[in-house]
């Protein structure tokens, strides 16, 4: 990025003037000052923590626990297809079972 020159300068404070007016260009010059200044302070704050938790020993290692768990065979149920039922016309009093096909195709 080219450095702004004097002759650079002079022109952009020339079109403010023109822009803004001759009251308002204080102004607009104090709040930018004082952003200006509460951004540097804020970096500054940032700075400053960053330089601190750099500097501060890390934490002790604490000792973890690894737990290990093992599941009984037997204790885990199989997991079975659901069934559709089929109603038999009246009279029989009996309904025929029939597994449901599966969801992939077979080749």
């Amino acid at each position: 990025m080219p450095n702004i020159g004097a002759g650079e300068l002079m022109m952009i404070l020339l079109v403010a003037l023109v822009v803004f007016g001759p009251r308002k260009l204080p102004e607009l010059g104090k709040s930018l000052g004082a952003g200006l200044r509460e951004f540097r302070r804020s970096t500054q704050g940032l700075k400053e923590e960053l330089e601190v938790s750099f500097k501060e020993p890390p934490a002790p290692d604490t000792p973890t626990q690894t737990i290990h768990a093992t599941v009984d065979p037997r204790a885990v149920t199989p997991v079975v297809p659901a069934q559709a039922v089929i109603p038999q016309p009246a009279g029989t009093g009996q309904a025929t079972v029939q597994p449901e096909p599966a969801d992939t195709p077979t080749r």
